[in-house]
């Protein structure tokens, strides 16, 4: 305890002394190493409010009952801050700072380093002095930009370590490539490295974005070679020129005369937020990812933005002078306009990024839970104590239903959901005592009053949420028996519409809806609830009137009781059989005095049985 007080008088009197001014602060434990970097516009104020206790949350008491010591760097402006803040975080990889994903699973395009480049797909990324376009997160528009490299450009596939001296000494042949004419034969001399570059030139300007230049200088050329009357050379490049501009019409997606812009949109889920970058050029996305960060402490929307197109501009050079954004960041940037549009070209580019980021969070959700089912279970249950303002998720729910006819052979079913799921080794049958069969109310009132005396008398667990199938009646008699029973339950009930299908919920006294979407997950699961405690009801109701009906019939018979009755029909499942077996087959089971007595009984005084 000295030493952390001594740590605590030391960083004190450090940030009385900080300036006020922008710049980044590193926090180093006991041992000396960073364990978190930040950034402000005024480092006494932002470093000042990590140590106030009463505006503390969880994961910032965490990370300062860590800090040891505290190292700061001036700069000029915050756009600096934010620059420096993410080149410290990827040299020192702090334990408490947000984590970029690592991208390595999606592909990218590369152009070797050699006399004679390569041009091809690739997962792995090798810091050898070759270029690399991407990644790509949608893999249909990297093969569109392959097939487009392969159909309109003779270039190499082989891995042959070409050079001009190689080439002169005669040490290669030439393969099928050339005689199928896809590639041009350098590995023999058929063309230099000069010529055979200026193709490598063209697929930069595809890749960059650039084709509008690039088909210009294509049609300039083939207008003189026409007049040349060199009708195959300019038809060579009439094919190249056409696949090239076809392509472009494909990738289009706004006017041409937006050039040179970024386009970011972000979601998030607890823990994760999901950013996704588009760049637009010449009215074309050349460039689309999504990827994701791990958060770590309290970070809001609007530093992670900031944080991902940082990440993006220097990974892949961007030089765009307008971003557009979903909203207007805290920050200025120094040559660069933010835009937030709310209609046209921009907003459909800002909607289309909003729709990728969406699709990507979908997708990685599908592909969790689809790992891990439980997960599923718990995302929804945690959706459900959201929006029933819980405190908690609820992770045990109880659901009640009554059933009978005009009031007779009454019962209630209670159906146990235990993380999402069913447990049905829980679920709890109920005969009414009380003689309120025809009163729903009262017949709710006496089952909840017997299920959670006997749980608090057992020491049973108490659920976490009660959904009733009753409205906002059934809700106020839950209600009345958790306060009678001194317990703390969350009580909810189902709002069904003119087919009985649940469409959503109610929650609170007095009770008001709550909004939810009728084809989400969610209400999905709560119509499994509905259907499921309904079914349960239902089958007990029809076989309490089935066995009340056969016992009738019996126990006319005089000297034969319920018991007996009972006992009967356990063994031969119906009246029929019973009133078509022997003597002795009854005795068997009843005893000769009883067996006598039912065997005379419809041999001689009854014609009605019941058939299988």
């Amino acid at each position: 305890m000295k030493g952390r007080e001594a740590y605590e008088k030391k960083l004190k009197l450090i940030v009385q002394n900080l300036p006020e001014k922008p710049g980044c602060y590193q926090y180093l434990d006991d041992q000396g190493n960073v364990i978190y970097v930040g950034k402000a516009k005024n480092l006494k104020r932002r470093v000042s409010s990590y140590f106030i206790k009463e505006s503390q949350t969880d994961k910032t008491r965490m990370l300062v009952s860590k800090i040891s010591d505290l190292k700061y760097i001036v700069v000029e402006t915050e756009w600096d801050a934010f620059l420096l803040e993410n080149n410290l975080i990827k040299r020192y990889k702090p334990r408490y700072n947000i984590l970029l994903k690592d991208d390595k699973t999606y592909p990218s395009i590369c152009i070797t380093k050699e006399e004679f480049p390569r041009v091809f797909k690739t997962r792995k990324i090798i810091r050898n002095g070759s270029e690399y376009w991407g990644p790509y997160s949608h893999v249909g528009t990297l093969n569109g930009l392959i097939d487009i490299i392969q159909n309109v450009y003779k270039i190499r596939t082989c891995r042959l370590p070409l050079t001009e001296d190689s080439i002169k000494k005669a040490k290669y042949r030439e393969c099928l490539e050339y005689h199928i004419k896809k590639c041009p034969a350098p590995c023999i001399g058929h063309v230099d490295s000069k010529e055979y570059n200026k193709q490598i030139d063209e697929i930069r300007e595809i890749l960059k974005g650039r084709s509008a230049e690039l088909t210009r200088r294509m049609l300039d050329q083939m207008k003189r070679l026409a007049s040349q009357m060199k009708f195959e050379e300019a038809q060579a490049i009439k094919e190249r020129y056409d696949t090239i501009m076809e392509f472009r019409e494909k990738s289009r997606v706004v006017d041409t005369g937006l050039d040179n812009v970024d386009v970011y949109n972000i979601d998030q889920d607890e823990d994760v937020v999901f950013v996704n970058y588009l760049h637009v050029a010449e009215g074309c996305i050349n460039q689309a990812f999504t990827f994701e960060y791990k958060r770590k402490m309290d970070e809001s929307p609007g530093e992670m933005l900031i944080m991902a197109i940082i990440e993006m501009r220097n990974r892949y050079h961007s030089t765009a002078k307008e971003i557009i954004v979903p909203f207007q960041p805290d920050t200025e940037y120094s040559g660069v306009t933010w835009t937030v549009p709310q209609k046209g070209e921009k907003r459909k580019l800002l909607d289309l990024s909003a729709l990728n980021v969406k699709q990507y969070r979908a997708d990685r959700l599908k592909r969790s839970e689809k790992l891990n089912p439980e997960q599923k279970h718990l995302r929804l249950m945690k959706e459900l104590g959201t929006l029933l303002g819980m405190d908690r998720t609820p992770i045990r729910i109880e659901c009640f239903d009554n059933s009978h006819i005009a009031g007779t052979d009454a019962v209630a079913a209670c159906v146990v959901y235990e993380n999402g799921k069913p447990d049905r080794k829980n679920y709890r049958l109920y005969n009414i005592k009380s003689g309120a069969g025809g009163d729903d109310y009262g017949s709710m009132y006496e089952v909840m009053s017997r299920r959670w005396t006997r749980a608090i008398a057992e020491g049973s667990p108490i659920p976490d949420l009660v959904i009733v199938d009753g409205g906002k009646g059934q809700m106020s008699i839950a209600k009345e028996v958790a306060d009678n029973l001194q317990i703390d339950i969350k009580i909810a009930g189902l709002v069904k519409n003119s087919r009985h299908r649940t469409e959503g919920l109610l929650s609170g006294f007095p009770q008001a809806e709550v909004g939810i979407k009728a084809d989400s997950e969610l209400v999905r699961l709560l119509e499994q609830m509905q259907e499921e405690v309904h079914r349960v009801a239902i089958t007990f109701h029809k076989k309490k009137r089935s066995r009340r009906q056969t016992h009738s019939e019996l126990t006319e018979i005089k000297g034969i009781g319920i018991q007996t009755a009972t006992t009967l029909i356990r063994k031969f499942k119906s009246v029929k059989r019973i009133a078509d077996a022997d003597l002795n087959e009854l005795a068997s089971v009843i005893g000769a005095s009883k067996a006598r007595t039912v065997f005379n009984w419809f041999r001689n005084e009854s014609g009605n049985t019941e058939s299988d």
